[in-house]
C-alpha cells in the first residue's frame, strides 16, 4: 500500500502522471546528496579494537557447514583489523571461553547438545537433555531443574543467541527460556552485536570504483529481474509481483517456479544485464534487509524496488535516492509507470547511482565475520552482567 506522508529528506508522494513524477524526482535527487548523507548510522566498529586476548567457541557450526563454510576459523586481524581474537572449535577449551556462540537453527534441532553444567565431569542428571516441543507454534522450553543447570557456566561466560533470519522464519523463537542467553547477535540495530547483511562505506579514494559491478548502460538489455529460492503464493512479494508483471516484463530467476535457472555466467553478471531489480524480501520486519538489496542489486549495479520494512527503516542505512520503494506508489500500476518512465529518461535514471560517487558496499561474510564480531564486542563491552529476558 502506498502513503502521502512526507519525510524530512522529502517524499517523491504519489505522482498523477508521469510527467509530475519526472519533476518530483529530480528535485529530490538533486537534495539527496546534500539532506541524508549524514542520516546513515555509525556502525559500532568504527573505532579500533583493544588488544586484550578473547576466546569465542562456536558450539555448533551454522547449517552444520551448509554452504560451503571453511573449516577453520577466519584470521580476524587480517580480515577484519580485529587483534586479540581467539577462535575456538573445539569444545574441550569451553572453560576458556568469554562468549560461546549459538545458532538458532541448529539450537532447535540439537536440543540435546548442549554445553554441561560448569564443573560437573559429565552429565548425569536427565533433566539436562529434557526438552518439550509445542508442535504447534514449535516453541521450545526448558524444564525447571534443566534451566538451572544448563544456565551454570563459567565465570564471566556470556552466552550469545545468533540468528539471521526473520521473527516469521524462526521456529522456536516465542518458547526459548527467558535469562538463558546474555547477548543476541543478529542483524537487527538494538542486538548486543550488531551485524546487518551489509554496508555502506566511505571510499577514502574519489577516483576509486565502487566494489563490485559498475552500472554499464549499454549492457543493460533487460528491464526488471528477479532472482527468488522460496516462492510462496502466500508471501507479500509473491503477491507484488503478480500485480506489477500484469504492466511491465519481469524476468524471474530461480529454482522454483515460474523462474528459470539463472544462467552460466553468475547471479551478478546476470542482474547487471537489467536496470532495475526487485529486492524482495520474504516477510517484513524491522531491520530485515539482507543480500537482496546489498549484493544482488548494488554489487550487481541495478537500482533496486525494494519491499521490506518501510521507506524510513532503509534510509537508516542508504540514501533515499539509492533505491526505490514499492511504498512510495499508491500500486503497482504506477510503479510500473515509474519505471517505464525511467527506462525512457536515461538521466534521471543515473541519478540513483550517485550515491556510488562517495560509497562502496560492504557484503557480510557469513559466519566468520559475526564471529570476530563477537571477540570485538567483548574486548570493548565491559563486565557488567546481563541477561535477554525476552
Amino acid at each position: 500500500p502506498g502513503y502521502r506522508r512526507r519525510t524530512r529528506c522529502g517524499g517523491w508522494g504519489l505522482p498523477r502522471s508521469v510527467s509530475s513524477l519526472a519533476a518530483v524526482g529530480l528535485l529530490c535527487t538533486a537534495l539527496t546528496t546534500f539532506i541524508c548523507w549524514g542520516q546513515l548510522p555509525p556502525l559500532p566498529w568504527a573505532s579500533p579494537a583493544p588488544q586484550r586476548l578473547v576466546g569465542v567457541l562456536l558450539w555448533w557450526e551454522p547449517f552444520r557447514g551448509r554452504g560451503g563454510y571453511p573449516k577453520s576459523p577466519p584470521d580476524c586481524s587480517l580480515r577484519f583489523n580485529i587483534s586479540g581474537c581467539r577462535l575456538l572449535t573445539d569444545r574441550a577449551a569451553y572453560g576458556e571461553a568469554q562468549a560461546v556462540l549459538f545458532h538458532h537453527r541448529d539450537l532447535v534441532k540439537e536440543l540435546h547438545d548442549w554445553p554441561p553444567p560448569w564443573g560437573a565431569r559429565e552429565r548425569t542428571d536427565k533433566a539436562l537433555v529434557l526438552r518439550v516441543f509445542d508442535d504447534q507454534e514449535g516453541a521450545v522450553t526448558l524444564t525447571g531443574k534443566a534451566l538451572e543447570t544448563v544456565g551454570s557456566r563459567p565465570p564471566g561466560q556470556r552466552w550469545v543467541w545468533m540468528n539471521f533470519e526473520s521473527p516469521s522464519h524462526t521456529p522456536g523463537l516465542r518458547g526459548l527460556a527467558k535469562d538463558l542467553f546474555n547477548w543476541t547477535l543478529s542483524y537487527r540495530t538494538d542486538s548486543d552485536v550488531f551485524v546487518p547483511y551489509g554496508f555502506l562505506y566511505s571510499r577514502s579514494d574519489p577516483t576509486e570504483q565502487p566494489s563490485g559491478l559498475g552500472p554499464q548502460l549499454a549492457r543493460k538489455r533487460g528491464l526488471v529481474a528477479w532472482v527468488v529460492s522460496n516462492w510462496n503464493e502466500h508471501q507479500a512479494r509473491v503477491r507484488y509481483y503478480h500485480q506489477l508483471s500484469r504492466h511491465v516484463s519481469v524476468d524471474v530467476f530461480g529454482r522454483t517456479r515460474p523462474g528459470r535457472p539463472v544462467p552460466a555466467i553468475g547471479l551478478l553478471h546476470t542482474v547487471a544485464r537489467y536496470k532495475f531489480y526487485l529486492a524482495f524480501e520474504n516477510s517484513q520486519h524491522v531491520d530485515y534487509i539482507t543480500e537482496k538489496l546489498w549484493r544482488n542489486a548494488f554489487l550487481a549495479g541495478a537500482v533496486p524496488v525494494v519491499l521490506g520494512p518501510d521507506r524510513a527503516n532503509y534510509e537508516r542505512f542508504v540514501p533515499r535516492g539509492a533505491f526505490i520503494h514499492v511504498d512510495d506508489f499508491p500500486n503497482a500500476a504506477s510503479l510500473a509507470a515509474y519505471l517505464l518512465f525511467l527506462d525512457r529518461n536515461v538521466a534521471v535514471y543515473r541519478r540513483y547511482f550517485r550515491w556510488r560517487r562517495s560509497f562502496a558496499v560492504h557484503i557480510t561474510s557469513f559466519w566468520d565475520e559475526q564471529w570476530c564480531r563477537t571477540c570485538q564486542a567483548v574486548q570493548t563491552s565491559g563486565d557488567q552482567p546481563k541477561s535477554i529476558h525476552n
